[in-house]
């Protein structure tokens, strides 16, 4: 210990970088995980994910050996987050940990996942009202007001075609032409895209006709 300080090495750190090397940290484990499960997911979905790990649990938990945490320790980078306002990140961090000790369970750097011991500990969400056109003429006028639109022609397009698909921006923002079949008139949104629940997903929107048929790989 004297002689790596004597070296200028930061023994902490030098015990991090070996444990990650061991592939018994839980950064080491996450990213594993991250690697093998992500290869299938939307580009924006990876970027969350890895994004949410490196902020908000990699610095305060990733050197330490993944079977040794706890619940608290968990809770602990949870309230952080909480604390920033972000009851949402929070919960989905949950997630993610979940799954992470699942595969340290699996591939036998831990026994048993303490993430679940930690549903109810974070608040409910609280669902706030908002605001939605109720009335047919109310929806006229958003219609009329898309109608006139002159911005561009890709806002314009999917603003026409929002109506008949009703589904999430970002959704209709990263379609593809491969994801329409285009004898039945059916847009199908692949299953990668975990934001969207199941029953969303299997609802395929039709409206495809709307389209002139040119299948070229823009998205809307």
């Amino acid at each position: 210990m004297r002689s790596a300080r004597a070296a200028g090495i930061d023994p902490a750190a030098q015990r991090r970088a070996e444990r990650y090397a061991r592939g018994d940290s839980f950064e080491a484990v996450a990213r594993e995980w991250f690697e093998k499960f992500s290869k299938g997911w939307a580009d924006n979905h990876m970027e969350k994910i890895i994004r949410r790990l490196e902020l908000y649990l990699f610095p305060w938990i990733g050197a330490r050996p993944i079977a040794k945490l706890s619940a608290v320790d968990i809770l602990t980078c949870l309230r952080r987050i909480e604390a920033g306002a972000k009851l949402e990140t929070a919960k989905r961090a949950l997630q993610n940990c979940s799954r992470i000790f699942r595969y340290a369970i699996a591939t036998g750097r831990a026994e048993r996942n303490p993430a679940l011991d930690l549903q109810g500990a974070l608040p409910p969400h609280r669902e706030g009202h908002l605001a939605a056109i109720t009335t047919p003429k109310e929806v006229g006028e958003l219609l009329r007001a898309i109608d006139v639109y002159s911005g561009s022609n890709v806002v314009r397009f999917a603003l026409k075609l929002a109506p008949y698909v009703f589904v999430r921006p970002g959704e209709l923002r990263q379609m593809e032409w491969a994801e329409i079949d285009w004898d039945k008139h059916e847009w199908h949104i692949p299953e990668q895209n975990e934001s969207a629940p199941e029953a969303h997903r299997a609802a395929v929107a039709t409206g495809a006709q709307y389209f002139d048929g040119d299948s070229s790989s823009h998205r809307v």
